[in-house]
C-alpha cells in the first residue's frame, strides 16, 4: 500500500479478520453512521438510521430500568437484614430494663436511625413523670397519646406504621434530640386487651429516610415482634 493510503495495512487486516471489534464498539459505530449520513447529504432521509437511533434510545431506557430494579432489590435485601438483626437483639434481652437499654443504643445503630423511643400510656396523673427505669428510651404519656400522635391529632385511627416528616410537637417523644430529627417511623403497638396501646418511634436526621411513599411490610413485621416481646415483659 502506498504511503498516502487511507488506512494502514495492519489496521485494515485486523478489521477484516475481526469485524466484530467495530460492531461491538458503540462510539466507533456512531462515528461511521455519522460519516455515512454526511456523505449522503441533507436531502436524503436514512430511515434505517432513524430506526437504529430509536432502538438505541429504547435500549438505554431498558438498561436504566434494569439498574433501578437491581438497586431496589439490594436495598430491600439490606432492609430485611437490618430488621432481622434488630429482632434478634430484642429477643436476647433477659429483662425489661435491658430491653430499654437496647432501644436507643444497639437497636438504633442496627436500624441506622438516630433516636428510638418507646411510649407507654399511663393514668393522667402519672403522665410525664419520670419512669421507674433510668434512661431516655422510655416515655410515659397519658391515655390516647399514642394514637393521637401517630394520627396527627385526628380522630381516625392511624395506620399501624406511619412514615413521615417530624412535626413541631415531636419533642414530646424525642426530648432534647427532637431538634436534629427530620423524619420518623411510628409503630403503633397493641399490647393486649387489658392494656393501652403503645408507640415505638424511630427518628432520623435524614428527611428522606422515612417518607409516606415507602413500603411498610418490614416495619409491620418488626412492630409485631416488638409487641410480642413487650407483652412478655409487661405481663
Amino acid at each position: 500500500m502506498s504511503s498516502n493510503a487511507a488506512i494502514a495495512d495492519d489496521l485494515r487486516a485486523r478489521i477484516i479478520n475481526e469485524p466484530t471489534v467495530i460492531l461491538d464498539d458503540p462510539d466507533v459505530m456512531r462515528a461511521l453512521v455519522a460519516a455515512n449520513d454526511k456523505m449522503m447529504g441533507a436531502n436524503i432521509v436514512d430511515l434505517r438510521g432513524i430506526a437504529m437511533d430509536r432502538l438505541e434510545a429504547r435500549l438505554d431506557q431498558l438498561e436504566e430500568t434494569h439498574r433501578s430494579v437491581i438497586a431496589a432489590a439490594y436495598e430491600n435485601l439490606a432492609g430485611t437484614n437490618q430488621i432481622h438483626r434488630a429482632v434478634l437483639r430484642l429477643l436476647e434481652a433477659p429483662d425489661f430494663e435491658t430491653l430499654l437499654g437496647l432501644l436507643d443504643d444497639d437497636l438504633a445503630a442496627t436500624l441506622r436511625v438516630d433516636c428510638v423511643r418507646l411510649v407507654l400510656e399511663t393514668d393522667g396523673d402519672q403522665a410525664g413523670a419520670a419512669p421507674a427505669v433510668p434512661g431516655e428510651a422510655l416515655r410515659m404519656m397519658g391515655p390516647g397519646f399514642a394514637r393521637g400522635y401517630a394520627g396527627n391529632g385526628t380522630s381516625r385511627p392511624p395506620r399501624r406504621v406511619v412514615l413521615r416528616r417530624t412535626g413541631p410537637h415531636c419533642e414530646q417523644v424525642y426530648g432534647s434530640e427532637a431538634g436534629a430529627l427530620r423524619s420518623e417511623a411510628l409503630l403503633t403497638l397493641d399490647l393486649g386487651p387489658e392494656r393501652r396501646p403503645a408507640l415505638l418511634a424511630l427518628g432520623s436526621a435524614d428527611p428522606q429516610q422515612f417518607t409516606p411513599n415507602q413500603g411498610t411490610d418490614l416495619m409491620d413485621f418488626f412492630a409485631g415482634t416488638v409487641e410480642r416481646v413487650l407483652r412478655r415483659w409487661l405481663a
